[in-house]
């Protein structure tokens, strides 16, 4: 069967096309209606092998990629008792060991071809994907069909134990270490009675992880892993017909398995509100959340819900946002959203409030708004909006042949439509004034919720008043070595399933050459120079414009100046409050960001191509006219206080705050927190802040596009932009990097109760503009550059004593760290530490000419992917103007590395990486880990601080 969807460029057509539903039905067209713009087209072949595997293939030849998708119609809801998280399991189990694919290609093997991979489990399903350049095109049809068909007899127990300890690290770095983390399992153990699907996390509970049996990952395979219980989507620069025959070929044999019986609706009541409270022990400021019973996917009221919540806390003109955050004053922002799943829906508020804020009066803010939006109604232009917006949302989901994969392979295996999303999209369109109050009234309006109310630690008073305290298992924190030490361990013997193909490693197809796109530049009012990249693929455009200085600009003792203008700048023009502001974009079917970094101010935008000069135009308003009122600096003020307060709960963000200091010195802008401290951010006044818009206006400004809009159209728009600013009249101030004194020293920061210990270890190198810039970045790829460098292989891999670890040189026109991150569960860190001095000790020095044709081949593969999507065309801009790149630089770049001899890597390894000149910074518990790092660095610990200072 083939069906071709044209998905009109008018907004107003998605309603009109009249997509069928049902994916059964044989369609050869399907009309759009008229519109200014040419369609946007979406075809497709779908057919089913006869194992019963479904088959998406949609070509795409933008780009010489493809994107491999699969689809197991299995999630935690096909859990039982005692054995939760085991859909998650099997998904990491799945990536190990196959019958014919050698150990550990899944997760090395595809980087190093230039490619992305992955997977994820949910509620109620599970995925896989990949993307490579097209000639490891073959290689993925054998690894994906093998990964599906023929990976159980190659479990042993060793691998079973190993990946146990990932993914027990997996769910300490996300769940049990973090902030809220325990939030799911609350509500969820509230809200669904015992037995429910639904009732546990996806994650599951780490002692049910470490009693999965050998057995159990046999019957779960058995069960769910047939063929016929499966969709597959291939998306990119394929032949229809020889990619149909492959996968016949490939995955034609898989066995279909049992028929998986669709699991029923299970949709929830509740009989009276349940308010539970929780002490977290790394939170730093109060949250409230609401969760009411909704519905389930593909029900009549589904959309109505999703337009709801946009209504009711999408915008600065909802009510939860009038009341809440600006009568009130309790928190920086609101949210709610429903998640309709399989079986069951939850209809979700939330609201993280402002340090020490009492959550009684954040319920109170809620329910105040919410009778008043019971009286009010829905704003018809609001409704407009969110109608707007979805036709931006829809082609920024299918703008890359990853989007178009995940999108179709899930759409047919859970609604029987690989297009469903265009279908979605309309049936939103189409969506009432009257359905949405009807949905408020039978969902939320007087209904029981699971009310949770999370607070700090030591704070109680805080939660709402009368909440039941809430019960999680939690992990003990322990001392002494990394007593669950794990390994690979021996391979599987087992006998081959028979095949009448032969199923080895097929060959590389031809290598795809890579040339950047064309690129136009141009020099506008100002001396403003504009860079683009013109492409038709989608009816977007992205285009940002970058003002210079950013945090570099802040003014001595004023740290977080720059996100405060940046801030400020969200909440409207002189003409416009941030409401009338926000709808104006909106109505637009656009989105518009004002963001600080380190050197620079951007402004982000993107837009449906044919609404580009009008956003433009609302970019020049706000550039030349921002509103500058006491009451929105004060909200704005007070969200950053909010968020500063916030990062003290993160140990990732601690560390790294804390390496940038130690590296750069507290004077340095480099070396403070770029939104600034407490202390920083209280003496800021918005005379401040408007002085430093008048500085930014003359420090330089750059802007780049790419989308479709050609060059005549985009310079004529974009002349406005540009008489908003200044010439260049000053350049960035210099500012001198301390000498570097901690070469070797160990630091260590307390966060009582974590249950891993975060590290970062590294060093100053040099700047972007180096010459010997690339050359670091290449040399360092085989250390840390993803899931296939040594310090993952290492760490994750073989020790399974954390999640992932990493090395990366940052981009920066000053000179940049070197620096090596990951998270290790806590009684690891002792030997983590071991092992990552050793291998920086060793690095280098045995670097061989196959691992340098491996870096080669994987980062000349990798730009297949450099310039797919919008936002990858924007960077590569970026790069040009600010570090003064050539319009070649992606391919000059290639042919460095293509002559760069062995001697070169060992040479920047010893300059750049050597272990002599390494910070190690490490965030834990100390009552259980200090003396392991202790004995790590011999005895001289230097104890910090959350901020750095260094305690007595």
């Amino acid at each position: 069967m083939k069906k071709f969807l044209a998905i009109a460029c008018s907004a107003l057509a998605l309603v009109s096309c009249g997509l069928p539903t049902d994916g059964a039905n044989d369609t050869d067209a399907v009309e759009a209606g008229s519109t200014a713009d040419p369609a946007f087209e979406l075809s497709f072949e779908k057919f089913t092998l006869d194992n019963g595997l479904d088959v998406i293939l949609h070509v795409d030849r933008s780009d010489p990629i493809v994107a491999f998708t699969t689809v197991v119609h299995a999630g935690s809801n096909r859990e039982k008792p005692g054995r939760t998280g085991f859909a998650h399991f099997f998904e990491h189990m799945a990536f190990n060991d196959s019958e014919n694919v050698p150990r550990g290609w899944n997760r090395k093997a595809i980087p190093d071809w230039g490619g992305q991979r992955n997977g994820g489990t949910w509620s109620d399903g599970t995925i896989y994907y990949e993307v490579v350049p097209k000639d490891a095109f073959d290689k993925i049809l054998w690894i994906d069909s093998d990964r599906l068909g023929y990976m159980l007899n190659t479990v042993t127990q060793a691998a079973l134990d190993r990946e146990k300890q990932v993914v027990k690290n997996e769910k300490r770095q996300r769940v049990d270490n973090a902030a809220y983390g325990y939030s799911q399992e609350v509500i969820r153990s509230a809200l669904y009675p015992e037995g429910h699907p639904y009732s546990w996390t996806v994650i599951g509970a780490l002692p049910d992880l470490q009693a999965a049996t050998l057995e159990d990952l046999t019957e779960f395979y058995d069960q769910y892993y047939g063929a016929g219980n499966a969709t597959l989507a291939i998306v990119g620069d394929i032949d229809i017909a020889e990619t149909r025959e492959k996968v016949e070929r490939w995955f034609g044999e898989i066995r279909k398995g049992p028929n998986v019986e669709p699991l029923p609706a299970m949709p929830v009541t509740l009989t009276a509100t349940k308010s539970l409270s929780f002490e977290d022990n790394f939170a730093k400021l109060p949250e409230l959340r609401l969760t009411f019973p909704s519905v389930e996917a593909y029900h009549k009221d589904e959309q109505a819900l999703r337009v709801l919540a946009q209504i009711l806390a999408g915008s600065k003109t909802s009510p939860l946002y009038r009341f809440v955050v600006e009568k009130e004053k309790l928190a920086p922002n609101v949210s709610a959203y429903n998640n309709s799943m399989e079986l069951a829906g939850e209809f979700v508020f939330r609201v993280r409030a402002n340090a020490g804020t009492d959550l009684d009066a954040v319920n109170a803010a809620l329910s105040a708004a919410l009778a008043d939006f019971a009286e009010t109604g829905v704003n018809e232009t609001d409704l407009e909006r969110i109608k707007a917006e979805q036709e931006t949302i829809l082609y920024s989901n299918l703008s890359t042949v990853l989007g178009k994969s995940n999108q179709l392979a899930r759409d047919s295996e859970f609604a029987g439509d690989p297009a469903y999303s265009v279908v979605s999209a309309e049936l939103l369109r189409a969506v009432t004034a009257e359905q949405v109050m009807a949905a408020f009234r039978t969902y939320v309006d007087g209904q029981p919720s699971v009310m949770t109310s999370f607070y700090p630690k030591g704070m109680p008073e805080l939660a709402v008043e009368g909440s039941e305290p809430a019960s999680v298992w939690i992990e003990t924190v322990s001392a002494g070595a990394a007593n669950e030490e794990v390994s690979q361990g021996e391979e599987a013997s087992y006998e081959k399933t028979p095949s009448k193909y032969d199923r080895s490693e097929p060959p590389f197809g031809e290598l795809p050459l890579i040339k950047m796109p064309a690129i136009w530049q141009a020099s506008l009012d100002n001396n403003v120079p504009v860079y683009g990249i013109e492409t038709t693929e989608i009816p977007l455009v992205s285009f940002d414009v970058i003002l210079d200085g950013g945090v570099w600009l802040d003014p001595d003792g004023k740290a977080g100046t720059a996100h405060l203008l940046a801030n400020l700048m969200n909440e409207g023009t002189a003409t416009r409050t941030a409401a009338e502001f926000e709808q104006a974009v909106g109505l637009l079917g656009s989105g518009i960001s004002v963001s600080a970094r380190g050197d620079e101010i951007r402004i982000r935008a993107t837009s449906l191509a044919r609404n580009f000069e009008p956003t433009v135009d609302l970019i020049a308003e706000l550039l030349s006219a921002p509103r500058f009122e006491q009451s929105d600096f004060e909200r704005v003020k007070s969200a950053a206080l909010t968020s500063i307060k916030g990062r003290e709960a993160n140990s990732s963000t601690i560390a790294a705050l804390n390496f940038n200091r130690l590296i750069y010195g507290p004077d340095h802008p480099m070396g403070r927190p770029g939104n600034g401290t407490l202390a920083s951010v209280e003496s800021i006044t918005l005379q401040d802040v408007s002085a430093f818009y008048q500085l930014m206006l003359g420090a330089g400004t750059r802007i780049h596009i790419a989308g479709d809009v050609d060059e005549p159209r985009a310079k004529t728009a974009l002349n406005d932009l540009a008489a908003a600013v200044r010439e260049k009249d000053s350049g960035p101030q210099e500012f001198e990097i301390p000498a570097q004194s901690s070469a070797g020293k160990v630091f260590f920061i307390d966060v009582p109760g974590s249950k891993q210990s975060v590290i970062n270890v590294g060093q100053l190198t040099l700047s972007s503009t180096d010459p010997d810039s690339n050359k670091l970045t290449f040399t360092n790829e085989k250390l840390g550059g993803g899931i296939s460098g040594d310090l993952a292989q290492v760490l994750r891999i073989e020790k399974g004593y954390t999640y992932g670890a990493y090395s990366s040189v940052s981009q920066g026109r000053v000179a940049q760290p070197f620096r090596v991150a990951t998270s290790v569960r806590a009684n690891a860190t002792g030997a983590s530490l071991d092992v990552i001095r050793q291998m920086l000790r060793d690095y280098g020095r045995d670097f061989s000419d196959a691992d340098v044709e491996t870096t080669r081949q994987k980062l000349v593969k990798e730009n297949t992917r450099a310039f797919e999507s919008l936002n990858a065309k924007l960077g590569t801009l970026q790069s040009i103007s600010k570090y003064g790149k050539s319009l070649t630089y992606v391919e000059d770049a290639q042919q460095e590395l293509l002559e760069m001899p062995l001697e070169e890597y060992k040479r920047v390894a010893a300059d750049y990486l050597s272990d002599e000149g390494n910070i190690y910074l490490i965030v834990g518990d100390r009552e259980t880990q200090l003396e392991a790092v202790k004995a790590f660095a011999g005895g001289e610990v230097i104890e910090l601080d959350i901020y750095g200072d260094v305690l007595n």
